[in-house]
């Protein structure tokens, strides 16, 4: 087990403060004012000698002692000891001998790093290893102080800007970390978030009104997808798909289905034998078995007065009329994945449509968000009457003025915890 050094594991703290620091370059420097020789904030930091040398050992603790810094020092006399001391607290800093019984050179440091790679290093060399020090930071060290040729408080200010920049290496660690996210983002919002495919001068002129809001906490896109196309014969298919889960693999399952729902609309597939083609590509595409998908689709043949909808396990719709607005549930089977090989396959339902119509798709995330306590949820019922109070307002206003209502109610009871997707297709038949 590991040594402890003279005071051990306790605080070190100045005998008599010295008035002047000499750097390596041998220039005075002035004490006061130095913010980096203030005293740490908050409690003292864990500094851990790795070193078992009992003179140099000790020379340390006279160091930090005549610094007048408040330290909490430990250590251990071999590496083995060492690991073991840094698996059971994680200290601020590691004062590392470069030639102990179990580790010479590099090896010790690289495997320092290995056990705790957000530790900062500063390696103690000898007065004619001074190109050791020099690798050892080119390897992952914050610094190198010369055995014996450092002022109490030219080592302290070494520890401090060690850690310190440690944290800095963390820090910008951990900013390219959110921009390649944010890159990752955006290219899964290009996946999930398409632009319809329209024709350039369709029989039905129709108006989209696509929105996605990511779920409060998450970092990265969900699962949720929605996409519009035009076919040749002038029909509109469109879908809304929700990826059960969150994060990258359920977006990049997202995405997947998207791309397939449309190449399989383009190439014919119509009907049962669409959501069937959709789910085998599920089946084939998932991370496990407990994933799975729902969606509704619909579709309107130009000039239509109905519109076909499939429903795989999701919720029901809105539809926008001169009348006012209504919600539609149609028959539907299981969500894509839930049950394999699904016989019966998923019936087509033909829905009245008005001339001058629109139809609302939506996710579950936008009606599942907690408005009270306990289990009480907005639910479709509580959907449908917020669209009744904004039914005479334009699509885009219509359709932010829903979510904008829902996050509202859900605000005082952890927001809407799911992402939402919503789209609004208004037809607007010539006459």
């Amino acid at each position: 087990m590991a040594s402890t050094l003279g005071l051990g594991d306790r605080h070190l703290a100045a005998r008599t403060p010295p008035r002047q620091a000499v750097d390596r370059a041998g220039q005075a420097a002035s004490v006061e004012g130095d913010d980096s020789l203030a005293l740490w904030d908050g409690a003292p930091p864990y500094v851990l000698l790795i070193e078992d040398d009992e003179g140099d050992a000790l020379l340390v603790e006279e160091l930090v002692a005549d610094s007048g810094i408040d330290v909490r020092l430990g250590r251990a006399s071999s590496l083995a000891d060492a690991l073991h001391l840094l698996e059971n607290e994680a200290p601020a800093c590691v004062l590392l001998d470069l030639h102990l019984p179990d580790a010479q050179g590099l090896d010790g440091l690289k495997k320092v790093l290995a056990v705790s790679a957000e530790v900062a290093v500063v390696v103690l060399t000898g007065l004619s290893e001074e190109r050791a020090g020099l690798t050892a930071v080119t390897a992952g060290a914050q610094d190198y102080l010369i055995k014996g040729r450092v002022e109490p408080d030219v080592f302290m200010r070494a520890i401090r800007y060690a850690i310190q920049r440690k944290r800095t290496e963390l820090a910008a660690v951990a900013l390219e970390a959110g921009r390649l996210r944010a890159e990752e983002n955006a290219r899964l919002e290009r996946g999930l978030l398409p632009t319809p495919l329209l024709l350039d001068d369709p029989v039905d002129a129709v108006s989209v009104c696509a929105r996605y809001h990511p779920g409060r906490a998450q970092t990265l896109l969900g699962g949720d997808f929605y996409d519009v196309v035009q076919t040749p014969d002038g029909a509109t298919h469109a879908v809304v798909g929700d990826v059960s889960g969150h994060g990258p693999s359920e977006a990049a399952l997202g995405v997947c289905l998207r791309v397939a729902w449309r190449s399989f609309v383009m190439a014919g597939a119509r009907d049962a034998e669409l959501l069937g083609l959709l789910e085998r590509i599920l089946l084939a595409e998932r991370s496990g078995p407990e994933i799975f998908a729902t969606l509704v689709s619909v579709t309107r043949p130009p000039g239509a007065a109905a519109v076909s909808v499939q429903r795989a396990g999701h919720p029901g719709f809105l539809i926008r009329s001169t009348t006012g607005v209504e919600l539609r549930t149609v028959p539907g089977g299981p969500a894509l994945g839930i049950m394999p090989g699904w016989g019966a396959g998923w019936p087509v339902t033909e829905v009245p449509l008005e001339k001058d119509s629109a139809v609302m798709l939506f996710t579950d995330g936008l009606i599942e968000g907690r408005i009270g306590p306990g289990s009480e949820r907005l639910d479709e019922a509580g959907l449908l009457a917020i669209a009744r109070r904004h039914a005479d307002l334009p699509a885009e206003r219509f359709v932010d003025s829903l979510i904008q209502a829902a996050q509202g109610l859900a605000a005082d009871w952890g927001g809407l915890a799911d992402d939402v997707a919503v789209l609004h297709l208004e037809w607007n038949t010539p006459t």
